[in-house]
């Protein structure tokens, strides 16, 4: 159990380096109900859900009975952007107003700590958000109501745009943003934000459970990190980040909450350590080892072909050694709305994405790869 340190300066709380992410909870609620009470017990106490997480909202309703309420600093979100619930959600006052109150039903709470504008991913969502009329109005009726304590948003917008947002943002009191080993765009933004004041809460600390794989590319640099595992060396690498108050692992067994605990019980990196393990994934950078850089020029390909979606899995394939991922990530093209496309399998090697690749890579050869690799063609 980590001790507790300021929740950024605007919002007086005090929190764990851990906390929950509640959007991959178990599908049985009572082994859910018993997971999140496990986590609560092993001292994570700050909770992210959402209105658009299935039945997360309703699970932690029926966790959060006999006086686990009170050990907890809990916050939801929702943004008709993102998801709507009615067809005919907007981002009216009154349709905010209408969702938070849902969430607090399904919830069976009677006050929310936190409500979070969902993704604000662009100007235009940042537009809707502060305008006369719009989100953010809605959320802070709420809060003159004593339905909501405090503010905050969760945003996966390009860095120059947010950077914009936290300077005008003085209601914003926390902000949820995606940041680990192999992705630290961000990390401006996390300084920023802990100028002004905001708290700040890092997702997919673990690169969305790639990171969670072992790998024989980082197997060096694990131990000599002295790390237990990749996980571990993620975890701590972003923790060591003067700059991040806390993350959230997404709990769906005991073992999430137990080895993110002790992870942030360990000794975080020296700048010294952390200057090398950056300096080790940069030199495994797709610049720098002349690689599908994912700019998307070759697209459209004639055949439909996700060409940069299969590139991106034979370098974590190739390159970063995380074989399980990779395969995953490839198996998952054209399987639902969030990963269009056609497998390699459908490559006609007619040359036309080549012309354009800016890599100069040799694209049909690496479509040929993947094929005979994950579809044994």
């Amino acid at each position: 159990m980590s001790a507790l340190i300021p929740f950024g300066a605007r919002s007086g709380f005090q929190i764990p380096r851990v906390n929950i992410g509640a959007m991959r909870l178990p599908g049985d609620t009572d082994e859910a109900v018993a997971l999140i009470r496990h986590a609560i017990d092993n001292g994570l106490r700050y909770i992210d859900t959402s209105r658009g997480y299935g039945d997360s909202e309703i699970k932690l309703g029926k966790a959060l009975k006999n006086g686990y309420r009170e050990k907890v600093i809990l916050s939801t979100k929702w943004a008709s952007w993102i998801t709507k619930i009615e067809p005919s959600d907007d981002t009216s006052a009154d349709c905010v107003l209408k969702r938070i109150e849902e969430s607090m039903k399904r919830l069976d709470v009677d006050y929310l700590d936190y409500y979070q504008v969902w993704n604000i991913m662009n100007n235009d969502c940042y537009a809707e958000t502060i305008r006369k009329g719009g989100f953010l109005e809605g959320v802070m009726t709420a809060k003159k109501r004593g339905l909501i304590g405090h503010t905050g948003i969760t945003s996966h917008a390009p860095v120059v745009d947010l950077l914009r947002y936290l300077d005008e943002m003085d209601w914003c009191e926390i902000l949820l943003v995606s940041y680990h080993l192999l992705n630290t765009d961000y990390t401006p933004v996390l300084a920023r934000a802990r100028q002004k004041g905001i708290g700040t809460i890092v997702m997919n600390p673990v690169g969305g459970g790639k990171l969670t794989e072992e790998s024989p590319v980082f197997e060096p640099l694990v131990r000599k990190m002295g790390c237990r595992n990749m996980a571990d060396l993620s975890v701590r690498y972003v923790l060591s980040n003067p700059n991040v108050d806390t993350i959230i692992t997404g709990i769906s067994k005991k073992s999430d909450v137990d080895d993110s605990n002790r992870s942030a019980q360990g000794p975080l990196f020296s700048a010294a350590q952390v200057a090398e393990i950056e300096a080790f994934v940069q030199a495994r950078s797709p610049k720098n080892v002349r690689f599908c850089s994912g700019c998307g020029y070759c697209m459209p390909c004639p055949q439909g072909v996700a060409i940069p979606r299969v590139m991106d899995a034979i370098y974590n394939h190739r390159v970063l050694g995380f074989v399980q991922n990779a395969k995953g990530s490839y198996d998952g093209i054209g399987a639902n709305s969030w990963t269009p496309g056609k497998k390699a399998d459908e490559c006609t090697e007619c040359g036309a994405c080549a012309e354009k690749c800016t890599q100069q890579i040799d694209i049909s050869g690496e479509m040929r790869f993947a094929r005979e690799l994950w579809s044994g063609k």
